[in-house]
């Protein structure tokens, strides 16, 4: 029976009928599945202006299948505009929101399925926790990758002019450079078009079979992306039929094929806080070291933006995703048996996918060939981080540095010394109460990050914080350092001047000073006062967990 039926069914259900009956529902129409069309849709963003086309063309492939597409409008946050302002503090919030949002409006309504349409960073993973939640048929429609700016022979992405800004601050580019950039880095709709954010979180749910096949890097304004959307809305009726769940996907090793695309591709690394999150509502047993482990196993084998040469849709031109995944199959890095929400296992799936990548490309290296022999992300640990951090390490030329600590206490205060010069090579620039109770919202420090890579200092200096990166972030950069400031954690203690090593060989981040005097520093510290008592941000720091452990607020 369709979960539907508590209400359309009986002589009790007559009202609900009543009111189904305004929204379009006939007489044939009540045994049919309702899909709930979550459609993230807004101008804010141009990730997100051009989802109602696909949610629209999703709806009517629903209808022709068989369904009653019921569409419903959530949220997005644009974190590219919000970056480096108060406004960014909700950017991992809005997560939760959507997800909330989600799964109240198909649990009130007893939807039968979902299907969501989603652009930005956080869309992805909030539909994903709201998926893992309910349990419910459903799959994942990606609004798109932005297609690249140009400026000569230059491609541009919104990474472009965050360190524009750096290089116009030293003095490398003229404001009418700047300016230039500026107008050519994003020409229209879709996501942020490197392998950041958005882009690697739609690359993980297609390995986890929660998207379609080849969806994950298409481009926003391409007629095949519109066509996907429509395919969607019609396997996600066959998988209602079929009884195809979310968490009969999301197993252990759909997750291990989720970290391994991630890897392969150079992926953000906001996928680790993410994928966490995800995992612990499904309930598989995944933590923070799993992601080490898979680094030490998997190369990075795709030359992409933030560190590398090409965006998304070179990629998509390459063979995509399932060309990464079946070179990852065919050397043993990936779990062929696990399923997709078409019902097919993924070794079906990359069946007609060619066992190397394309000729005259240099996108997609053969593993023979890899840009690093280990993946990118590293899971660094030491007394600064006893719960781990996240150390971004692709175009990194110094894993190792030792330096002084310069302490600031929020990211404008990092931004405005970077900018007045006031940041030496080899310094440590440590950022804390960014985290996810002291921001709140674990802000992303791409404004922080991109102006060191502006002024020079890339290969020079190192930043860590409690705080998170931007997919867009490159660079000696250790993010999600737990326990965080506003709960105690070491990176509280840490004083102007003292020594710190960042070693991503060893996997080491130490605050080189001696217990003893870590313990009286630990004493004399004093909890700061909340910065947000009341609203969303007050309740989020009031419920939400440690990074380390994916930052959610809906603990057991």
């Amino acid at each position: 029976m369709l979960r539907s039926a508590a209400i359309t069914q009986g002589i009790q259900r007559s009202p609900n009928r009543a009111m189904l009956r305004a929204v379009g529902f006939g007489d044939d129409d009540f045994n049919k599945p309702i899909i709930g069309i979550a459609n993230s849709y807004s101008t804010i963003t141009p990730c997100n202006m051009g989802l109602n086309d696909l949610a629209r063309r999703a709806e009517q492939a629903a209808l022709l299948a068989g369904a009653m597409p019921q569409m419903f409008g959530t949220i997005t946050v644009s974190d590219g505009i919000s970056m480096g302002t108060e406004g960014m503090k909700y950017s991992l919030v809005s997560r939760e929101v959507i997800a909330d949002s989600i799964e109240t409006a198909c649990n009130a309504q007893s939807m039968d399925g979902l299907l969501a349409v989603g652009g930005c960073d956080k869309n992805m993973p909030g539909a994903m926790l709201a998926m893992a939640r309910m349990n419910i048929p459903s799959v994942f429609v990606y609004g798109g990758t932005i297609k690249p700016g140009k400026l000569g022979a230059c491609d541009l992405t919104v990474v472009s002019a965050f360190e524009a800004v750096g290089q116009y601050s030293g003095g490398r580019i003229d404001e009418a450079q700047l300016t230039a950039i500026e107008k050519n880095a994003c020409p229209g709709a879709g996501s942020c078009g490197g392998m950041f954010t958005a882009n690697t979180m739609s690359a993980a749910f297609e390995a986890m079979g929660l998207s379609l096949p080849f969806s994950s890097t298409m481009a926003a304004e391409d007629p095949e992306k519109a066509d996907s959307a429509a395919r969607s809305a019609e396997v996600l009726v066959e998988a209602i039929a079929k009884g195809i769940r979310p968490r009969d996907l999301m197993t252990r090793e759909a997750f291990e094929n989720a970290i391994s695309v991630i890897m392969a591709v150079g992926g953000s690394t906001n996928s680790v806080l993410h994928l966490l999150a995800v995992a612990r509502t499904a309930g598989v047993p995944l933590n923070i070291d799993d992601f080490e482990a898979i680094r030490q196993r998997v190369p990075v084998i795709c030359d992409l933006k933030p560190s590398g040469r090409y965006v998304t849709v070179d990629l998509h031109r390459a063979g995509g995703i399932p060309q990464v995944m079946r070179l990852l199959l065919d050397a043993g890095l990936l779990h062929g048996d696990c399923r997709t929400v078409e019902g097919q296992t993924l070794r079906e799936v990359l069946a007609e996918v060619p066992s190397e990548p394309p000729a005259g490309q240099d996108v997609i290296r053969p593993l023979s060939n890899p840009l690093y022999a280990k993946g990118h992300l590293a899971i660094l640990k030491g007394n600064l981080a006893s719960e781990g951090s996240v150390a971004k390490i692709s175009g990194v030329k110094t894993p190792v540095l030792t330096g002084p600590a310069r302490v600031f206490e929020s990211e404008e205060e990092a931004l405005a010394a970077i900018l007045a010069k006031q940041i030496r090579e080899g310094d440590v620039v440590v950022i804390r109460y960014e985290g996810p109770v002291g921001g709140p919202g674990m802000r992303e420090m791409l404004a922080p990050t991109a102006a060191i890579i502006g002024e020079g200092l890339g290969d020079k200096v190192a930043l860590i914080t409690d705080g998170r990166f931007s997919g867009g972030t490159y660079g000696m950069v250790v993010g999600h350092v737990a326990p965080e400031a506003a709960v105690g954690g070491t990176i509280a203690l840490v004083q102007e001047g003292d020594s710190i090593t960042v070693d991503a060989q060893q996997l080491v981040i130490q605050l080189n000073v001696d217990d003893a005097e870590l313990e009286r520093r630990r004493a004399a510290w004093v909890k700061p006062e909340p910065r947000y008592r009341t609203g969303v941000l007050g309740k989020y720091a009031r419920l939400v967990s440690s990074s380390s452990l994916g930052a959610v607020t809906d603990q057991g």
